[in-house]
C-alpha cells in the first residue's frame, strides 16, 4: 500500500483520556494540502477496499459495522457513495434510520439494529444509529415520552442517572457485538457552524438541492451548542478500545471521504483475514473434476 501523508491515531478516541471537540479542528486537511493528491489517496484505497471485501467474504467469520454520525450536512451521505464505490453490493447493507415507527418504540431501542448488524462476511453501514438515543434524544427529552419507559413519566423523571444507564447499555450493545466477530468503527464528521450555514444556503439556491433540506433542519440548528455538548458526552462515555470513535473533520469533504476510507481500509489490513484453505484430499478431487470436465 502506498504511504500516506496522515497519521490516523490523531483522529481516533478511544476513552482512555476525555476530550473536548473543540479541540478538533473542522477545517483540518492533515498534511494534505490539495484536494488532488487525497483524491488520489481515496482512489487507491477504494481499490484496496474491494479486494479486502472479497477475503472477509470468503473468510466468512467476521463482519465489519461503519457507524456515520454528524450534523445536518457534514456529507454522511457523500462519504458512503465514495468510499464504497468500488464494494461489491452484495456483501455490504446501508442501513439508514429515520424517527422510529410506533411498532419500533414498543421495543427497547436497540431492537431495529439488531437484525441489521452485517452478516459475517459482510459489511453494514449504519448512516445514523443507535447513537440518536442519546443524541436527539438529549437535546429533546420530551421525545422520550413516546418510548413509554417505566419510571419515566416526565422529562423531570430524566436524569443523569438515566444517561449514564443509556451509555452503559450502548457500551454492552457493541461489546457483545465485537465479541461475536464483528468489527466497529464508529465515524464523527465534525462539521462547523458556518460551514454547514454555507451547505444549507447552496441546497436553498439549487433548486436540484431543494429536496435535500427541510424547515426542520433550520430549527434544529438553533440547537447547535445542545447537539455538540451532547456528542462531545457520547464519545466520552462510549469510546473503547474495541470500538473507538474517530473525530472526522468534515468541512473539506475531499478530506474527510479520504480519512474515512484510508481507516476502514487500515483496520481491515490489521484483520490480517485469512483466506480459506482446502485440504490436500479437496484439491486432489478438483483436480480430478478438472480432467473431467470438456
Amino acid at each position: 500500500m502506498c504511504a500516506t501523508l496522515l497519521n490516523t491515531k490523531s483522529f481516533r478516541v478511544t476513552g482512555k483520556n476525555p476530550i473536548s471537540l473543540k479541540e478538533f479542528n473542522p477545517a483540518s486537511t492533515g498534511d494534505y494540502t490539495t484536494k488532488d493528491t487525497a483524491e488520489s489517496q481515496l482512489k487507491r484505497d477504494t481499490e484496496m477496499l474491494s479486494k479486502l471485501q472479497y477475503r472477509l467474504y470468503a473468510e466468512n467469520r467476521r463482519s465489519l459495522l461503519i457507524i456515520f454520525q454528524a450534523m445536518d450536512a457534514a456529507g454522511k451521505d457523500g462519504a458512503i457513495k465514495h468510499v464504497f464505490s468500488g464494494v461489491n453490493p452484495q456483501g455490504c447493507e446501508v442501513t439508514s434510520f429515520k424517527k422510529p415507527s410506533v411498532d419500533e418504540l414498543d421495543h427497547d431501542y436497540f431492537w431495529r439494529h439488531y437484525s441489521r448488524i452485517p452478516a459475517r462476511g459482510n459489511f453494514g453501514i449504519f448512516n445514523r444509529s443507535h447513537y440518536e438515543n442519546v443524541l436527539v434524544t438529549k437535546v429533546h427529552p420530551q421525545f422520550l415520552m413516546g418510548e413509554m419507559l417505566p419510571g419515566v413519566f416526565s422529562v423531570n423523571d430524566i436524569d443523569n442517572e438515566f444517561w449514564e444507564m443509556r451509555y452503559k447499555q450502548i457500551r454492552n450493545f457493541e461489546k457483545t457485538t465485537t465479541e461475536n466477530g464483528t468489527t466497529i468503527l464508529k465515524f464523527f464528521l465534525h462539521l462547523s457552524k458556518d460551514e454547514q450555514r454555507r451547505r444549507f444556503l447552496s441546497r436553498i439556491d439549487d433548486p436540484e438541492k431543494n429536496w435535500k433540506i427541510s424547515s426542520a433542519d433550520i430549527e434544529e440548528r438553533k440547537y447547535w451548542d445542545d447537539y455538540q455538548k451532547a456528542y462531545e458526552e457520547a464519545i466520552n462515555k462510549t469510546a473503547t478500545e474495541f470500538a473507538p470513535w474517530f473525530i472526522i473533520p468534515a468541512d473539506h469533504k475531499w478530506f474527510s471521504r479520504m480519512l474515512i476510507g484510508h481507516i476502514i481500509v487500515e483496520t481491515l489490513t490489521a484483520m490480517d483475514i485469512k483466506m480459506p484453505e482446502i485440504s490436500a484430499k479437496e484439491r486432489e478431487k478438483l483436480q480430478e473434476i478438472k480432467e473431467s470436465l470438456v
